[in-house]
């Protein structure tokens, strides 16, 4: 997950350098529950990727991948009008490296969460990527959120409120 504005650093990595949008905290500090297995200073959610993506074939996988891929309609957040130090808050707080990912490898599914209320600002909750299918299974309001996909028809998901 791309650096954000809460302390808890456990799984979080810088995206795709060590740039942190203004108003979040920079993975290298706030606290840790787990302690890291690398250099967190200087590793980077894109290198984890770029591991996995050499002369592999993702057309028929399924990722689960918490941050949305920048740029989505999965990745709207509440950050209109904010400002910090006078800069404009970006209101897509996505990965980008998760966006190149998607973009270069074509995954079948990638699942996605984190941004709780960008269903409810955007109006979706899927989104095709090339071949790939983006799905967000968050839900800011009360109700659990679940989605059905059929594996061999992705479109035809259907999301429910319980």
């Amino acid at each position: 997950m791309p650096p954000t504005p809460f302390l808890l650093k456990d799984w979080e990595r810088y995206d795709i350098s060590r740039f942190v949008d203004p108003g979040c905290v920079h993975p290298t500090e706030g606290y840790r529950t787990v302690e890291p297995d690398e250099d967190i200073e200087y590793t980077t959610i894109q290198q984890h990727l770029e591991r996995l993506w050499l002369d592999a074939n993702f057309s028929r996988c399924v990722f689960l991948l918490d941050s949305p891929p920048y740029k989505t309609q999965l990745d709207r957040a509440t950050l209109d009008g904010v400002m910090v130090d006078h800069v404009p808050v970006d209101v897509h707080v996505g990965s980008i490296a998760m966006q190149r990912f998607i973009k270069a490898m074509q995954p079948h599914i990638t699942l996605h969460g984190h941004i709780h209320e960008s269903t409810r600002l955007t109006g979706s909750w899927m989104q095709q990527i090339g071949k790939t299918f983006a799905f967000n299974a968050a839900h800011d309001g009360p109700e659990l959120s679940l989605i059905q996909i059929p594996l061999d028809d992705p479109g035809a998901a259907a999301r429910l409120l319980l």
